[in-house]
C-alpha cells in the first residue's frame, strides 16, 4: 500500500474546505448579521457604526511590545467574553450607548470571523485559531 504525503499547500487547502473551518465562518457571519440586524432595529446611527467598527483592531498595538503581549491584548478584545458581558449591564442600567458599543463590537468580531480571521497564538501574528492567515 503507497502512502501519499500532501504538501502544504495541499494540507491548507483541505483545512481550508473542512467543515468545521465553514462552520466557524458561518457562525461568524451569524454573529455578524444579527448584530446588525439588532443595531438596525434600535435605529442607531450608522456614522456611528462606520467609525467605531473597526476600534477593536487598534489593540494589536500589543505586537509592537512582543508577540506574546500583542496576542494577549488582541484576544482579549476579539472575543465574545467582554462584548457580552457588557450587553448584560446595559440592559440591566438601562444603557443605550452600552448596548449599542456591545453591538458594534460584536459586528467586528463577526466579521473578522466570516473573514477567517481567528484568536492569535504567540508564536506569530498570522497563527490563529482558525489557520494561518
Amino acid at each position: 500500500m503507497t502512502t501519499v504525503t500532501q504538501t502544504p499547500e495541499i494540507q491548507r487547502a483541505t483545512a481550508t474546505l473542512s467543515l468545521p473551518r465553514v462552520l466557524l465562518h458561518l457562525e461568524g457571519l451569524a454573529l455578524l448579521a444579527g448584530a446588525i440586524a439588532l443595531y438596525i432595529y434600535q435605529g442607531n446611527n450608522w456614522w456611528i457604526f462606520a467609525i467605531f467598527l473597526l476600534v477593536p483592531d487598534l489593540f494589536a498595538v500589543g505586537y509592537l511590545i512582543n508577540p506574546r503581549i500583542g496576542a494577549y491584548t488582541d484576544n482579549l478584545v476579539h472575543t465574545t467574553l467582554l462584548p457580552l458581558g457588557l450587553a448584560v449591564i446595559s440592559i440591566f442600567i438601562h444603557s443605550d450607548i452600552g448596548i449599542q458599543i456591545a453591538l458594534i463590537w460584536f459586528a467586528h468580531i463577526g466579521m473578522d470571523r466570516t473573514l477567517g480571521y481567528g484568536l492569535k497564538y504567540a508564536s506569530a501574528f498570522k497563527e490563529t485559531h482558525l489557520g494561518r492567515v
